[in-house]
């Protein structure tokens, strides 16, 4: 059995690679898309639909409710149950998505003991700088609005008494998925913006508003996932504050953001991979298959 995982940046045509190349390698696939694991997310999330899908074995899509809570562990779940799924029936597995955090996590691992987040009991900046103060160097990696990894990091220094620095090399951490290759499609800035364009105007005919409308009524606003790119500013317009033309070019361009910040956390976090064009990668990929 072979695993891999196909990273790139949202609208780079990650989904169609991957089951290409299922098709091709015997692979069943597990999302990596903090989206996709909610059902009747569909349009929002672009995850392949069922069509799309075939006869092709997908974990990490439809998982939960909006409603329902999925964080890193959860995702390592599925991850444990894809590898079963392939190990039993002489598959390989193929982890395509964007969420990063996700990959990362299984490719170093997650220190244990730290259980729950624990409230701030100062603002979010006193708080930042507190941590700071105690740990420059990992707080100097962490932006001080990003309030959670700050709520992480405090959680941390509560419990265990030390700084997240010292904690993790107390308690290092223990990789999930160990000699995963790694393979990322590139594109030109350009190109990229106008397949995201290309992609939103889709969400807008596919049907997005109704979509949104509908878990809206069912869910309400509480849920994580509906603060998503593609609901959020589709709230927006429900609520009367952009029109249709502005909300197709507000996607797109909190879209286009999300994309920069995916490339730079790529490059950032995982050095060994490969690297191309997806015209080539996907000749790179099936010859990984085949050694």
């Amino acid at each position: 059995m072979k695993e891999i995982a196909i990273i790139g940046q949202t609208a780079s045509g990650k989904t169609a690679l991957s089951l290409d190349i299922a098709s091709k390698t015997n692979s069943i696939i597990l999302s990596l898309d903090s989206l996709s694991v909610y059902k009747e997310i569909d349009i929002a999330s672009a995850k392949p639909t069922k069509e799309e899908r075939g006869d092709i074995i997908h974990f990490g899509i439809n998982e939960i409710y909006p409603n329902e809570k999925f964080d890193v562990i959860q995702f390592f779940d599925c991850y444990k149950r894809a590898k079963e799924y392939a190990k039993n029936n002489n598959k390989n597995l193929i982890i395509v998505g964007g969420t990063g955090f996700y990959l990362k996590a299984l490719v170093e691992g997650l220190s244990t003991g730290i259980k729950e987040n624990i409230k701030l009991d100062m603002s979010l900046k006193e708080s930042y700088d507190f941590l700071y103060s105690l740990d420059k160097e990992y707080m100097s990696k962490i932006a001080s609005n990003d309030k959670y990894r700050i709520e992480k990091a405090y959680a941390i220094y509560k419990q265990s008494g030390y700084s997240p620095s010292k904690y993790f090399e107390l308690n290092p951490k223990e990789p999930i998925a160990k000699n995963l290759e790694i393979f990322e499609i590139l594109w030109e800035k350009d190109e990229l913006r106008k397949r995201i364009k290309l992609r939103t105007s889709l969400m807008i005919k596919e049907g997005i508003i109704e979509e949104v409308l509908f878990l809206e009524k069912k869910y309400r606003r509480a849920p994580n996932c509906m603060t998503s790119i593609g609901i959020i500013e589709t709230l927006e317009y429900l609520d009367g504050k952009i029109d249709k033309i502005q909300l197709e070019e507000k996607i797109a361009l909190n879209t286009a953001k999300l994309a920069k910040r995916q490339n730079t956390f790529n490059k950032g976090q995982f050095k060994n991979k490969t690297s191309n064009i997806i015209e080539n990668l996907n000749s790179d990929i099936i010859k990984y298959f085949k050694i």
